[in-house]
């Protein structure tokens, strides 16, 4: 098993004891010299690390399944992993693939990154006894391989993004054979390749900033070249686009859903061939989970998880941002790496991971409880989605970091001190621990970016809800810390109650019959009121209806608050249908209330309140009234393809 290694420059100074050439247990079969596992150490910090296994079979049939069985020194632990699953018994670790298959093509290989930690002290995190299939991931008996491979030439910059520099190089020779090559900056290891890959894009750079780069070859034994002749390059000026664009600026916000690439079939291409990607400031990806124990992690079970939709499924070349189809050698797929391919096309883009929502708030009360439960998720969420762990994969086979996909964290706890799923824990001290939260999501990014010499965005999705806010926000503190916050402005009313009503009216409507009569102007207004800044304020938009069936005319033929039988039948759940689909809808009138900028359709039985492009514009401009910093739309699958509610927004926003 060969072992390159990189260090944040950061972290140096912990000088960690690691061991030159790893232990591997006897096998208990014998070794397939074709079949190699190699171990990459990726960033360290205070408390961490990220490490990657890399299966290369250089054989000529597939390997349809797999083992690899390690021990870690004491005090080194693996935190989560991505591409397999993984269990851990006595400190000894045994990984499989994932439930969705992962075999290893002929002559090609396979990607597995994870999180690790360590306590605190000098603490080796080299694997121990590293066996794939009962042989050692060396490929066989101990090398007797001593000889590095050559010094790679050639090494030149062959495109430049606003954050991104891309590095090719001629291939270097050995006299077993080379395993990979290593892109450094600044002595570390920017990015790393496997196989015969000549190819890596080195992410989370600055925009019009100056880079050198060399690079230098590896063996399977873990010899490794000099560093070859040097290139320096210089990123190109941001487009202006905007990922943050100010005080006072017009931010455009989406969400994009994990699960809308099933039923919905909105893939993150969408976003793009439909023109609402070069139109949005922000996509927030909904949602990371918190577990029990007050931790983000990842998993790919009902209730918990889809890492197959986060990182394992592979798209096709039609289905693809860049044109180009998902390979099995690729160390990210999924979701996250079609992110990370709409920012390439995209620049000003910044992507942000959403933590919680409606479902996955439940364990966020017990996370901030105290001072060290809320160190422990933020520094685990930082660590599994900003730090650089998560591997991303160049044009080529390589990887880089993690860095390229997320730029920041939206938190969305839904509610503090309040109810919210009826799974959720709620305390009436969350209104203090959400602030001590926030002020802790802020520190621990102010100092990664110091480490990093990048920006991280720090935003959150609240409550409308005039008595939510009042019960869990400590509006003038946390709005210190934050970038900006979307507000709610829709589910004021839906079909879990009888009456049909307007779920996102912007101002108080005549005759409202409740239960909740509050409007986005009593909303705003509540924030405002307790210390926020409007243009810190972006309103949120729905790209859905709600509706309800057996509705009477009432006495203006519209069917607008009367009683109903129930909620009305929807494609993905009852009650609730996307825009692409209202619009289509036959046999109903539409009716309109301009002051509120509400629609509604109505056929004499079955209502359905929602936003039409009209609507959104008549919603853009009372923001920009109120000095609003922009608008935020949940969710993007919910307009049709040619993105008409997004182009309604984009348009009202630039007044045109």
């Amino acid at each position: 098993m060969k072992t390159p290694r990189t260090r944040a420059a950061a972290a140096a100074a912990l000088a960690l004891a690691v061991s030159a050439t790893p232990l591997f247990a006897a096998p208990a079969a014998a070794a397939p010299a074709d079949i190699t596992v190699v171990y990459t150490e990726g960033q360290t910090w205070e408390t961490g690390y990220s490490g990657q296994f890399t299966i290369i079979n250089d054989g000529d049939t597939a390997l349809q399944d797999w083992t690899i069985e390690f021990s870690l020194p004491d005090g080194a632990a693996i935190s989560s992993m991505w591409n397999a699953d993984v269990a851990e018994s006595a400190g000894n670790y045994t990984v499989t693939p994932p439930n969705w298959g992962a075999p290893v093509p002929a002559g090609g290989s396979y990607g597995i990154g994870f999180n690790g930690s360590f306590s605190a002290g000098p603490t080796a995190t080299e694997p121990e006894g590293c066996t794939i299939d009962d042989a050692p991931c060396s490929g066989g008996p101990p090398s007797e391989d001593t000889e590095a491979p050559s010094v790679p030439g050639g090494l030149s910059a062959t495109d430049q993004t606003a954050d991104s520099i891309t590095l090719s190089w001629d291939a270097a020779d050995d006299d077993v054979g080379v395993a990979g090559y290593e892109v450094l900056r600044g002595g570390e290891v920017a990015a790393s390749t496997t196989g015969t890959a000549t190819t890596a894009v080195v992410g989370a750079l600055d925009a019009d900033t100056e880079y050198t780069f060399s690079v230098r070859a590896y063996d399977a034994a873990g010899n490794r070249s000099a560093a070859g002749d040097p290139v320096t390059a210089r990123t190109s000026a941001d487009d202006g686009g905007g990922g943050d664009p100010g005080p006072g600026g017009d931010r455009r916000v989406g969400y994009f859903t994990q699960w809308g690439i099933y039923a919905r079939d909105y893939l993150v291409q969408d976003v793009d061939t439909s023109g609402t990607a070069e139109k949005l400031t922000h996509i927030n990806y909904a949602f990371a989970n918190v577990s029990a124990d007050g931790q983000c992690f990842m998993a790919n079970q009902p209730g918990e998880g889809d890492a197959y939709a986060d990182y394992g499924r592979s798209f096709g070349a039609a289905d693809s941002v860049d044109g180009e189809g998902d390979t099995w050698d690729q160390s990210l797929r999924g979701n996250f790496n079609q992110l990370r391919e709409l920012k390439a096309k995209h620049p000003h883009l910044k992507v942000l991971i959403s933590l919680g929502g409606w479902t996955w708030s439940k364990n966020l009360s017990d996370a901030a409880l105290t001072a060290d439960s809320r160190e422990r998720l933020v520094s685990s969420c930082i660590d599994m989605y900003l730090r650089g762990n998560l591997p991303v994969i160049d044009g080529a086979g390589g990887t880089g970091a993690a860095a390229g996909v997320f730029d920041g964290i939206d938190l969305d706890w839904e509610w503090p001190a309040s109810a919210g799923h009826p799974d959720n824990t709620f305390r009436p001290q969350d209104k203090q621990n959400f602030t001590a939260l926030v002020q802790e999501f802020r520190d621990q990014l102010n100092a990664l970016e110091a480490e990093n010499g990048r920006e991280y965005q720090l935003t959150s999705f609240m409550a409308a809800d005039p008595q939510k806010i009042e019960a869990g926000y400590e509006v003038g503190a946390v709005m210190e810390d934050f970038d900006f916050v979307t507000v709610q402005g829709y589910d004021f009313h839906g079909a879990w109650e009888s009456t049909t009503n307007h779920q996102s009216n912007l101002t108080p409507v005549p005759n409202d019959p409740g239960p909740r009569t509050y409007s986005m102007q009593e909303t705003i207004q509540a924030y405002i009121d307790r210390g926020a800044d409007p243009a810190d304020l972006v309103m949120g938009v729905p790209f859905y209806g709600r509706g309800w069936t057996g509705v009477p005319g009432g006495p203006d033929g519209d069917g607008l608050h009367q009683t109903s039988t129930g909620a009305a039948q929807g494609p993905y759940e009852d009650g609730i249908d996307d825009y692409k689909n209202l619009k289509n809808l036959s046999g109903y009138e539409l009716y309109r209330d301009a002051e509120a900028g509400t629609a509604w359709l109505y056929n004499g039985s079955t209502f359905w309140t929602y936003d039409d492009p009209t609507a959104m514009r008549q919603k853009v401009d009372w923001a920009q009234q109120q000095g609003l910093g922009g608008i935020m739309a949940w969710s993007l699958d919910g307009d049709d393809a040619q993105g008409s509610l997004m182009a309604a927004i984009d348009g009202a926003l630039d007044g045109s």
